[in-house]
């Protein structure tokens, strides 16, 4: 076990005594085998309050997890390239309601499933085509193949269509999914899906240059990341954690060994959507970069407005209302979406603890953050246990942050 406190937790209006309630919940979920380790960073005004690992990152090899210790935050990448591609944004080289067919042309003309069965798929035309914001916002109609949910899916997984893990390029990827029907008239359904993997070739397209070299050049650099990456470079493997599901006995099962990973070899498609590891401390530098409003100390990436405009709910209502989203471990009422991350509108309505305005999301080995601009918080939680739905921990987790502010 090692801490990091920065700041006496009174300081930044936490106490102290309350907060040692995480402490026992952490070892609790490692000693009572739900979790392999957790790691959880809390930081208010900039300060940190709270930072403590539990458990190993490699039960087989009986590794201690550290503050150094690498995760897999898959969907987590999504928030970074939200930023990315605002960056373009606030350069004027596209607005939001512009269609993407414009930068990628096999988006043009698609198609809508209506009904049928794999094999025999009915479909309509596209009342128009997917715009920037479609694709920010989860309302562009694509999907995930691992949904399972309807015969789009099926021909999603039919064509292989998940990053990270494709032999493809990004482009033909993109295209691909292009080809395939949509499952929803755009902007109509919120649907989680692989549109944040099409921004990450958008980001390419639009600035000239390879998704992974932007995101490195223009973001991660400048944040000072740098144990994050879309692979985990050979002399860093020792600090990779294992990835875990729940076993049969309901402790942690092996799911992805860390010394035999794919996440060790660089991918042909970096996803955007899910391919980026990373550390507790790193992404916690990209939560005060936008708790800070585009800007952390002397690095600036995005304009205030531009983060006051992505944090805002670009959905008609909540997610409940935009179609019972097929997804997460929540119901979403109360909860409505921005320009890369969810938005919460209503905590009585979300039922959990919280501050109309906080944003977040989260990976699916269980990852989570969230950014609180009316406490000025930002707490970040790492953790690899697949699926994200197995246990309610992001739930607890914040019901336990809350009951210790005392401000």
């Amino acid at each position: 076990m090692s801490e990091m406190s920065a700041v006496k937790p009174e300081e930044v209006g936490f106490s102290s005594v309350r907060l040692k309630r995480i402490e026992s919940w952490m070892r609790t979920q490692v000693t009572g085998g739900r979790l392999a380790s957790v790691e959880v960073m809390i930081n208010r005004r900039g300060r940190t309050a709270f930072h403590l690992t539990e458990g190993k990152q490699d039960l087989a090899r009986g590794k201690a997890a550290t503050p150094d210790s690498i995760h897999r935050i898959y969907s987590m990448t999504k928030a970074m390239t939200s930023v990315a591609i605002m960056m373009l944004y606030e350069e004027g080289l596209f607005q939001l309601d512009d269609p993407i067919s414009r930068f990628v042309p096999a988006f043009a003309n698609q198609r809508v499933y209506t009904g049928g069965g794999y094999g025999a798929v009915q479909s309509a035309p596209a009342v128009r085509d997917i715009t920037f914001r479609d694709l920010l916002t989860h309302t562009s109609g694509l999907t995930y193949g691992f949904m399972a949910a309807n015969p789009v899916d099926a021909m999603y997984r039919a064509q292989k269509l998940e990053l990270p893990g494709t032999d493809m390029t990004l482009a033909e990827f993109a295209d691909k999914v292009a080809a395939m029907p949509l499952i929803a008239q755009p902007g109509t359904e919120w649907n989680y899906s692989v549109a944040t993997d099409i921004l990450g070739h958008l980001v390419a397209v639009i600035s000239g240059q390879p998704f992974e070299q932007f995101l490195r050049t223009r973001i991660i650099a400048p944040l000072e990341m740098h144990d994050t990456d879309f692979h985990v470079p050979s002399a860093k493997v020792g600090l990779f954690c294992a990835c875990y599901v729940k076993g049969p006995d309901g402790r942690p099962a092996l799911q992805d060994d860390p010394e035999k990973s794919r996440f060790l070899v660089a991918p042909k498609a970096p996803s955007g959507g899910g391919g980026l590891v990373s550390t507790a401390r790193d992404y916690m530098r990209f939560c005060q970069l936008l708790l800070g409003r585009g800007a952390l100390g002397q690095v600036r990436l995005l304009g205030r407005k531009t983060v006051e405009l992505m944090t805002l709910n670009h959905l008609e209502g909540d997610m409940a209302a935009m179609g019972q989203p097929r997804f997460g471990e929540s119901n979403f009422h109360g909860i409505g979406f921005g320009l890369g991350f969810s938005v919460t509108l209503d905590p009585a309505k979300a039922q959990i603890s919280g501050s109309a305005g906080e944003y977040s999301w989260g990976g699916m080995a269980s990852t989570a953050f969230w950014i609180d601009p009316k406490e000025d918080l930002a707490v970040v939680m790492m953790t690899q246990l697949m699926p994200s739905s197995t246990y309610p921990i992001r739930r607890e987790l914040r019901v336990l942050t809350y009951q210790a502010l005392v401000d």
